[in-house]
């Protein structure tokens, strides 16, 4: 059985590193000649757009799933004529917009964080009133690791907004990415910030035929809008906030009659979660799972699509993952650490790329705590704060 897979990064990678021993083969299609998946899989290098080269990456497939959300709904729709895509096309629609990832939720009872919908500089002044501050300005559509986003604390910050927004014309064009008269959203979202607790998020998997399974909560932190640490299961958890974030995660596979892993990020404030937005895929938070888990999230999306049944989600103790941001520590190194994994992509580098990830496991929080202070000087430098987060972290248990 050959998988398409639209992308061709290290999620991709790892999917197929994770379907190889299931008797799956796969086929790419990026646009990079430089995809890391080229080392390991048949890679289509061409536009998502380029229908005649989508026509030809579809053939002999026995179905198609993506590893990033920003793949062009009309590249997946065209393949769904041919062939099945899942998760299905509406859920890569609505994770491309955030305006309507929290009508979603919503609709579905899932609480938020108040938002509003912001068209221009003028519509910012509106959106103010209505919020108030201090709050955050995001664009509706791409923007990823803090980018395309303000912080609004003053009514200095709303003058700086303002003057650092495009027109309305412009507006649509370069932040949802498709013409005025193809406009599906507002540009951009306004919502209150909130001091929360912490950042959390969980990862549901849904197979072919409505069977889900959810893996524990992971506690994230991030430094410059970058995912640096997350650890799993997230510590000193109250169980009702697990079933809350389980129960929002099948709301949502449910109505999107989903398949496949989905990750929703939640922001925890005054003892509840509020959903922040989703990525119908595999995602960073879930890296820990290859070595941290019984079934990885690559394996149990390859379960989910192709319609095998699910592996359990349940925990191997207790991890930590640690994204590797613009250059790479001593592999020699970290390996000396007991029970560290290290992951290379084999991307080149690059200031704020993800070029790997780290994984510690560990039989409990305590022992986890006194292997990560075991890491090299590279996860101590001030512009990745592993020594900072250790500190967050153990103030917050207290």
């Amino acid at each position: 059985m050959t998988i398409g897979i639209l992308g061709g990064g290290q999620l991709g990678y790892m999917l197929a590193l994770a379907g190889y021993p299931l008797g799956l083969h796969f086929r790419f299609l990026d646009p990079s000649p430089e995809a890391p998946v080229g080392r390991i899989a048949t890679r289509i290098t061409a536009q998502f757009t380029d229908r005649s080269s989508l026509k030809k990456f579809a053939t002999g497939l026995e179905l198609v799933t993506y590893e990033f959300e920003n793949v062009p709904v009309e590249a997946a729709r065209f393949l769904a004529e041919r062939v099945p895509v899942l998760p299905p096309p509406a859920a890569l629609e609505i994770a491309q917009d955030r305006l309507n990832e929290k009508h979603l939720f919503q609709k579905l009872g899932i609480a938020t964080t108040e938002f509003a919908a912001v068209g221009d500089q003028k519509g910012l002044d509106s959106a103010v009133r209505q919020i108030g501050l201090p709050a955050i300005l995001k664009t509706c559509r791409m923007g990823y690791d803090g980018k395309g986003q303000w912080i609004l604390r003053g009514p200095e910050d709303v003058v700086r907004a303002k003057n650092e927004l495009p027109t309305r014309n412009d507006a649509v064009r370069k932040a949802t990415g498709v013409s005025e008269g193809a406009e599906q959203s507002a540009p951009f979202l306004l919502e209150r910030l909130v001091p929360f607790t912490r950042e959390l998020s969980v990862l549901a998997v849904r197979g072919r035929t409505g069977e889900t399974a959810v893996y524990p909560l992971v506690e994230n932190h991030h430094r410059d809008g970058i995912l640096r640490m997350s650890l799993a299961p997230a510590p000193q958890l109250d169980r009702g906030v697990q079933q809350a974030a389980e129960d929002a995660a099948r709301r949502v596979c449910d109505a999107l009659q989903y398949a496949g892993v989905l990750a929703i990020e939640f922001f925890e404030h005054q003892g509840r979660l509020l959903a922040n937005e989703m990525a119908p895929r595999v995602h960073n938070s879930g890296h820990w799972t290859i070595e941290g888990s019984i079934t990885s999230q690559f394996e149990n999306h390859l379960r989910a699509v192709v319609g095998l049944p699910l592996g359990s989600t349940s925990a191997l103790g207790c991890s930590a993952m640690l994204n590797l941001i613009g250059d790479v520590p001593d592999s020699a190194e970290v390996l000396a650490v007991r029970d560290a994994h290290l992951h290379l992509y084999g991307k080149s580098a690059r200031a704020g790329r993800k070029l790997g990830h780290v994984t510690l496991r560990a039989s409990s929080p305590e022992q986890l705590a006194s292997r990560l202070g075991e890491l090299p000087s590279y996860f101590h430098r001030a512009e990745f704060g592993l020594d900072a987060v250790l500190r967050h972290s153990a103030s917050a248990r207290r």
